[in-house]
């Protein structure tokens, strides 16, 4: 029975780190899905991007109160979180407060632990109000209706629960302390926990350390509990801000990709010395055509599909859309979403049909995406711009866009007029070459 703690810790230890190594190897096969990309150019520049972006939250200051309190949040969730190795260590092997030795390195953790778990508490009540009682614009849009609006809210819940117990853990710890309780070292500075003593006097020792045993006990099956709701949370930025900053265009906004299928055929045209009735190489008679533009989330690069996993719902990028500020139906935050919804309903499938995807009469586009809101972007870069872990919804929608008109020879009719005057008058107007310098003439 001594060795009873320790056992349970440890088997609920493997079962979360289980459950979430589970669900990492389903999130990479998900990604993987895509088509590949070479993305290992500049890697110095790459580094100094994913630390300036996703550690440094450069892009999150713009907006300086949501990003100030994003920084509170954040800095606490991973400094706080240093504490998880310390009770891991205990939980495993019995002790308490394994690294109180360090002295006076370890009451100033402890109370930098405690103020800013405090701080995190602040920062999420005013995360609440903007989102539940000023109501900001940006969160009230109709992809946030359901699912997403409890998904946000339920993870400032959580948030809040495990501050509140960390400081009840060490709130009864710092009251045994004062009465010499045994195994109860004088450890730690409580700047925070020691104002929650009057809510422990008058307890014996017993009742402390069943209020201490109880709420260390819940703070680490909550922080499982919360590394496991990461995958089904848009809360998964936590951990993929950092790759895909790294992995991140570094061409100029506005610089789109080229097929390299049309290139080629470009090239050929214009090459004088080429004989278009040439024998295709060997091989190369025999190769499938390869799909212009993505209609489906396996069309799009595993670059992509990491960004919609990405994506934190923050809504910045629908915020600074000129398309959607005019009332116009596309929302880059919907596009990640939908392409995100798609891609796990894709890896559903799979994983129901014994590792096969198996056509399922869906695709992204028109069943979650649809020509309107793909045509409605003006292709300012504005949602590219505004996003805080450089996520580029523009991508997506241009690989879309380019499977309607090469594909399915499905643009808008003025589109479709302007392309026709190209090819026939060499200007996207509808006059004949001979006529142009017509309007000199009328001088």
């Amino acid at each position: 029975m001594e060795y009873l703690p320790n056992i349970l810790f440890l088997l609920l230890l493997l079962a979360g780190i289980g459950y979430f190594s589970r669900n990492v190897i389903r999130l990479r096969r998900n990604i993987r899905l895509g088509r590949d990309v070479d993305v290992s150019d500049n890697p110095a520049l790459r580094w100094k991007n994913m630390a300036k972006i996703a550690l440094g939250q450069t892009k999150m200051v713009v907006r300086p109160i949501a990003g100030a309190m994003h920084i509170i949040v954040y800095v606490g969730f991973i400094v706080i979180n240093i504490e998880v190795l310390e009770i891991i260590i205990d939980g495993v092997f019995g002790t308490h407060r394994i690294f109180a030795p360090l002295g006076t390195v370890y009451d100033a953790l402890i109370a930098i632990f405690e103020v800013l778990a405090i701080l995190v508490i602040f920062a999420v009540v005013i995360f609440w109000l903007r989102r539940n009682a000023i109501r900001l614009k940006r969160f009230l849009k109709p992809e946030m209706k359901g699912w997403p609006k409890t998904d946000a809210n339920l993870i400032l819940y959580i948030e809040v629960v495990l501050m509140v117990l960390f400081l009840t853990m060490n709130g009864a710890d710092y009251q045994l302390q004062q009465l010499n309780a045994e195994h109860y070292t004088q450890a730690g500075a409580f700047p925070i926990s020691q104002y929650l003593a009057p809510l422990f006097e008058g307890m014996s020792i017993a009742n402390l350390i069943l209020v201490e045993r109880t709420a260390w006990w819940l703070h680490i099956t909550g922080i499982l509990a919360f590394l496991n709701y990461l995958y089904f949370s848009k809360h998964l930025h936590i951990l993929l801000a950092f790759p895909n900053t790294y992995f991140g265009s570094l061409n100029p906004k506005g610089q789109f990709e080229n097929l390299e299928s049309v290139t080629r055929e470009v090239q050929l045209m214009m090459d004088p010395s080429a004989d278009p009735y040439a024998t295709p190489t060997e091989g190369q008679e025999d190769t499938e055509p390869e799909k212009f533009g993505a209609s489906d989330v396996m069309d799009l690069s595993w670059v992509q599909l990491l960004s919609a996993y990405t994506c934190t719902e923050c809504g910045r990028c629908t915020d600074e859309c000129p398309a959607n500020q005019t009332g116009k139906k596309l929302s880059p935050r919907k596009i990640m979403m939908d392409t995100r919804d798609r891609l796990e309903a894709v890896g559903k499938n799979i994983d129901a049909n014994k590792g096969i995807f198996v056509p399922d009469d869906k695709q992204l586009l028109n069943d979650y995406i649809t020509p309107e809101e793909l045509w409605a972007c003006t292709t300012c870069n504005a949602c590219v711009q505004a996003c805080p872990v450089s996520i580029d919804p523009l991508s997506i929608i241009m690989d879309m866009r380019q499977y309607l008109v090469m594909e399915m020879s499905a643009a808008p009719t003025d589109l479709n007029n302007m392309m026709g005057n190209l090819e026939n008058n060499g200007a996207p107007w509808p006059f004949n070459q001979m006529d142009r310098l017509n309007w000199a003439e009328e001088q």
